[in-house]
């Protein structure tokens, strides 16, 4: 499924789950009157989720007019109005918390991962997020990681290999999991997570392309750069913050990855009002 076809099925979810049989609450407004709105930021904010908010109001009513008064990626201030809106009174009401929650979520989703990205300028390491997304909205969300400045970790677990520690376990040894992915799906990038400095060597020799530093201390990441000597491609995964992620590009390595871009975002404060 492309992001176009998942954003059309979360429009129709979230409204289904919403209105369900109809309105009750709107059906109490004349079902001719018309009503103009606007959106506030309340709250400094990277803007994203635009398309799923259009969306929300396409399927509902496409004869409601919005005018975006800002563009989608773009770091605004509080109080700042997003969008107008004119059309049906009812289906504006209908349309609005669906709409909000959307641009609500992948506005804190941007905007999170571009202080994530703020704190690698001037550095050549780049941070990538997780599947530790919302169910349902995994590309909504990677959409929303790549327009705060983020990059894309694997979308599922169909493209791309990543063999973890259970993995591992089950197969034997980093080296014959790694053979097998490889001999495998020769087509696929494959990575392969270590957990201490051993195991990092092991995986130097395999046909991993990337090998994931879990949990390292600073200074195991950085012996782990000085080994790889430009080897592999080197991740960093674990107790990554915002206190902490600078130190960890410093070290030296490729590429760190967070949950916190998706799982433990917080939704920016978002209002939607009518006018006169």
């Amino acid at each position: 499924m492309n992001l176009l076809q998942d954003l059309e099925q979360n429009v129709r979810i979230a409204l289904a789950e919403d209105i369900g049989a109809g309105d009750v609450t709107a059906s109490l407004i004349p079902a001719k009157a018309t009503a103009s709105a606007t959106v506030l930021l309340r709250e400094e904010a990277v803007v994203c989720g635009r398309p799923w908010f259009d969306e929300v109001f396409r399927q509902i009513d496409p004869a409601i007019d919005i005018e975006w008064q800002v563009e989608e990626g773009r770091r605004e201030r509080a109080d700042t109005i997003l969008c107008r809106l004119r059309g049906n009174a009812r289906h504006l009401l209908a349309g609005e918390r669906a709409a909000l929650n959307f641009l609500q979520l992948l506005s804190g989703t941007a905007t999170t991962t571009r202080r994530y990205a703020d704190a690698l300028a001037g550095l050549t390491t780049q941070v990538f997020d997780t599947r530790k997304t919302v169910p349902g909205l995994r590309l909504a969300q990677k959409y929303a990681v790549a327009t705060g400045g983020g990059r894309n970790h694997r979308i599922g677990l169909y493209d791309q290999v990543l063999i973890k520690e259970n993995h591992i376990a089950a197969a034997g040894s980093i080296t014959q999991a790694v053979a097998n992915a490889v001999a495998r799906y020769p087509e696929l990038l494959v990575e392969v997570e270590t957990e201490n400095l051993d195991e990092f060597e092991e995986a130097l020799v395999t046909g991993a392309h990337v090998i994931m530093l879990d949990n390292f201390s600073l200074d195991e990441m950085r012996r782990a750069v000085e080994m790889n000597a430009g080897r592999k491609k080197l991740e960093v995964s674990g107790n990554v913050t915002l206190d902490t992620i600078r130190d960890i590009a410093l070290t030296g390595v490729d590429y760190i990855s967070s949950g916190a871009l998706t799982k433990d975002v917080k939704s920016i404060d978002l209002s939607m009002r009518f006018t006169a």
